[in-house]
């Protein structure tokens, strides 16, 4: 216990780096352990069993490092693993230490954006097959259609940085149009991938620009720093000297190459064998 200390934040690659990023200017003063588990990206076609053992294999591992608080930067970790971590793990074996999520922090809040009550998801297969944007929506805002589409293309763009290629325009236009097809109402999209926001610029330029584009990480970041006002108990688990580590699963030199494109600044990584 004398070791805990910070905040762990996952995901199967370097979209969470997106949400990590936001959380750190949100909460700029706690110590923080990033862990991608880069070997075994991507999450988004793979079972449900499976995503949920590899998440909570890297959840123990943040436990490990020292971490109290782990959020899943990984939508698709936190629509097929999260909900049975916290009710068949947490429970009776680490009653002093949380694991939250970023669907919840973006579902409780996209009602007050939608004058139309129909949203459009963008996000991976798993999670679209999950429906957990849909179920979680409707608990929330009963009142709104949800429209969602698979996009299994982007993440692969984003991590060879073909961001900028001909193949992201066609994929990423692709996409939107197959969305909006399905209701021509809607005014407010997610972007239900933290990978996402790399291709915030193709996305906008292919949506009509009365449509509201809304990336997770302000909104996860946000909720977090009302969790840690709502759970002083955990927030004085968490220590504050600014300190932040970088593990992934993948050789170190491949994620800080990775990893400096999403940050837009050098990072230095240690390799995490599970």
């Amino acid at each position: 216990m004398d070791d805990l200390g910070a905040i762990g934040v996952f995901d199967s690659g370097y979209g969470g780096l997106t949400v990590f990023q936001e959380i750190v200017k949100e909460l700029p003063h706690y110590n923080y352990i990033y862990l991608g588990d880069n070997a075994r990206a991507p999450y988004g076609t793979r079972s449900f069993e499976t995503v949920y053992q590899y998440t909570w294999q890297c959840v123990q591992a943040l436990f490990d490092l020292g971490c109290p608080l782990v959020v899943l930067a990984c939508n698709t970790a936190s629509a097929k693993a999260l909900r049975s971590i916290q009710t068949e793990k947490l429970p009776g074996y680490f009653q002093s230490r949380n694991v939250l999520g970023v669907i919840r922090p973006t579902t409780e809040k996209v009602g007050e954006y939608s004058e139309t009550r129909h949203i459009g998801i963008l996000a991976t297969p798993g999670t679209v097959k999950s429906d957990s944007y849909g179920i979680e929506i409707k608990r929330f805002f009963p009142d709104i259609q949800v429209f969602q589409e698979a996009c299994p293309i982007w993440v692969s763009l984003v991590e060879n940085n073909e961001v900028d290629s001909p193949g992201a325009a066609y994929f990423v236009k692709k996409h939107i149009d197959q969305l909006l097809i399905k209701s021509p109402k809607i005014d407010t999209i997610v972007l239900a991938c933290t990978h996402y926001p790399l291709l915030y610029p193709l996305i906008r330029k292919f949506t009509p620009p009365g449509i509201q584009i809304l990336q997770q990480g302000e909104l996860v970041a946000k909720s977090l720093k009302e969790y840690l006002s709502r759970h002083p108990e955990m927030d004085k688990l968490l220590k504050k000297e600014t300190e932040t580590q970088f593990y992934t699963t993948e050789k170190p030199e491949v994620f800080n190459e990775k990893g400096g494109l999403f940050l837009g600044k050098d990072v230095k990584s240690t390799q995490l064998f599970l």
